[in-house]
């Protein structure tokens, strides 16, 4: 027996359980609709005038947040829309995906700029990887991927840049950290209401929207996006949280909701007892850092 939307009498696409309502497409598309730019005005007002960066991958969540930025910004007087990719060399996956994030981008006509690691760090990660041992693969593609958009989008002059975050990406981030007792990166979690001289400030759109409905948004507006696995994910510490979650998520609905909102109630707290940190340029590169010479400097210094 087919179900009816909860809100009308068409058939239902899909069953939210953490609220209990059964969801036809368009109730669905304005559920998740509204709950991106109601989220979005809690982060902060942006002007006009603002030029707006979209880190896009070409996977599903990047590629739904520079759709739905194009939505809610596009018409807006003086809002200019840039799109930034991060190549950083992984062989058959990132080439793949990089497809999907130019053929998005022209579709909409957004400006696009592709930025790889081989060109701004002097290696491919697969090159990094290779030749060097010291940390996992995570660890440097994460530091240089921060550096290559936080570069590059100062270049571009952008106020503020998008990334595609989504709810199961900021409880598993939250929970990874407290577990690991960093409770000065858990207070530095985007979005970012302070901006921090030489750090252009995150906006996260999808950040409470759940993975799944991300997926089901992207098919049912006929976005075309990579669904490839990176290989280099299967030896992340973030698996084992990811399980950790899913399994609390499935038995409890609602627990990446509740790890979310727990984490909004004491982040005031948690940045009034650990304020950012005093910035000044590094010494090799002149990013900001906290100490002389930046962990992407530093990082350098150990594969070239």
């Amino acid at each position: 027996m087919s179900l009816t939307c909860s809100k009308c009498k068409k058939q239902a696409i899909t069953f939210i359980r953490y609220n209990g309502t059964h969801l036809c497409k368009d109730h669905f598309i304005e559920y998740f609709e509204r709950r991106v730019k109601k989220d979005i005005k809690k982060q902060g007002k942006t002007k006009n005038a603002s030029r707006i960066g979209i880190a896009i991958s070409g996977g599903k969540d990047s590629t739904v947040a520079l759709h739905i930025i194009n939505d809610i910004f596009s018409k807006r007087p003086n809002i200019e829309l840039i799109a930034i990719t991060i190549d950083e060399g992984i062989k058959g996956y990132r080439p793949e995906s990089v497809k999907y994030a130019v053929r998005n981008c022209k579709k909409l006509s957004i400006e696009h700029n592709i930025v790889s690691f081989e060109n701004t760090i002097g290696k491919s990660l697969d090159e990094i990887v290779f030749t060097n041992k010291n940390l996992g693969e995570c660890s440097y593609c994460g530091v240089f991927r921060r550096f290559c958009l936080n570069k590059r989008s100062k270049e571009l002059k952008v106020d503020k840049l998008v990334t595609g975050h989504n709810l199961d990406d900021m409880s598993q981030s939250i929970l990874m950290n407290f577990v690991n007792g960093d409770i000065q990166k858990l207070a530095r979690l985007g979005p970012h209401k302070k901006i921090q001289p030489g750090l252009v400030p995150r906006m996260m759109p999808l950040r409470v929207i759940p993975e799944k409905e991300v997926t089901l948004y992207a098919i049912l507006k006929n976005i075309q996006y990579y669904d490839g696995e990176c290989p280099y994910s299967s030896h992340a510490l973030r698996g084992v949280f990811r399980d950790i979650i899913d399994n609390l998520e499935y038995n409890h609905p609602g627990t990446r909701h509740s790890i979310l909102n727990g984490y909004n109630e004491i982040k005031d707290l948690l940045i009034k007892r650990y304020p950012p940190a005093i910035l000044i340029k590094c010494i090799k590169c002149g990013e900001p850092t906290s100490q002389e010479i930046c962990k992407a400097c530093s990082f350098k210094e150990t594969i070239l």
